[in-house]
């Protein structure tokens, strides 16, 4: 249907549009990744800032947003003293204190 027709349509009202949009299959949406309601957020980072994160997510297999989702979460946890804090980071912790430093 050309746009000046379907324009005409809605704005002739009736159920002639709705009927238009009703013959259509329903979409196949995504299936959610979790249960939790999201909220999506736009942030503005410098392209190297964002391209540092992107190398960090892919280093770990995980998307950006689920990265900086980690962080965000890791950060608000150390505000009120609930940190989690990862095994890896756990044991690299461990692994220094049994370095000798340098005098």
């Amino acid at each position: 249907m050309h746009r000046d027709e379907a324009t005409k349509r809605f704005h002739a009202g009736g159920d002639a549009f709705a009927d238009l949009i009703d013959d259509t299959s329903p979409a196949q949406l995504p299936t959610p990744d979790t249960d939790v309601p999201m909220v999506s957020r736009s942030v503005r980072l410098p392209l190297e800032t964002y391209e540092r994160v992107r190398a960090a997510a892919d280093a770990r297999g995980i998307g950006v947003t689920t990265l900086m989702r980690q962080w965000i979460e890791a950060g608000l946890a150390d505000l009120d003293d609930s940190a989690t804090v990862s095994l890896a980071d756990v044991r690299r912790a461990l692994a220094s204190l049994s370095r000798p430093t340098a005098a």
